[in-house]
């Protein structure tokens, strides 16, 4: 079942922007302990297992997947040849909706997920409405014509101005419009996430 409660309860219990957008950093910032009756503080030490929990837990929330859609990720990484951790987070970085993340189109993958299901994008000249589809080297994301002139987009490419746009995707902000130029590597990967620990995790 997804999780429908305050995000901001997530970002707290792992310690972490998960979602990008500054009103959780914000927050964070006034109240950084854990949500609940342990508020005000972090836990003691914790156990291996724990660890290994908190850090699926992390990866999961950030890319907003439910625990069943995470699962058949990591499944995909493992039938794959190469390492199952970078593996599992090259499949998590090819997600249609992080992609609309990456590219600065959404202010947070939520509401990138929201764009991909509501069918605001072409991919390949093909409207699709599946975030979780896997993009390829050389694909062609493209907004909807009669979206583009949306003032969410506006807004949100006045919001994301600034940021880093990674060197593996090519990206026209003035037509909307994002190349696949390469697969993502170890080099583009979400840096906070720990993917040996979700290894761990899931082969005890």
């Amino acid at each position: 079942m997804r999780y429908t409660g305050p995000k901001v309860r997530q970002c707290r219990r792992e310690g972490i922007n998960l979602f990008g957008s500054p009103k959780y950093q914000k927050i964070m910032a006034r109240r950084p302990g854990i949500p609940g009756m342990h508020g005000g503080k972090r836990l003691g030490k914790l156990t291996e297992y724990a660890k290994q929990l908190r850090e699926k837990q992390k990866a999961k929330r950030m890319f907003c997947l439910s625990e069943k859609q995470f699962r058949r990720t990591f499944d995909h990484a493992t039938s794959m040849q190469g390492v199952t951790g970078e593996n599992m987070l090259q499949l998590l970085e090819r997600r249609f909706d992080n992609i609309l993340f990456r590219a600065g189109f959404a202010m947070t993958r939520m509401q990138a997920r929201q764009f991909a299901s509501h069918g605001l994008f072409f991919l390949n000249g093909r409207r699709v409405d599946i975030p979780s589809i896997l993009i390829r080297e050389g694909d062609k994301i493209e907004v909807r014509p009669r979206s583009k002139s949306s003032a969410v987009f506006e807004k949100n490419l006045e919001e994301t101005g600034a940021i880093d746009v990674p060197s593996w995707l090519k990206v026209d902000r003035k037509k909307i419009m994002i190349e696949i130029s390469e697969l993502p590597s170890n080099l583009h990967f979400e840096k906070s996430i720990d993917p040996q620990m979700i290894v761990e995790f899931y082969s005890r």
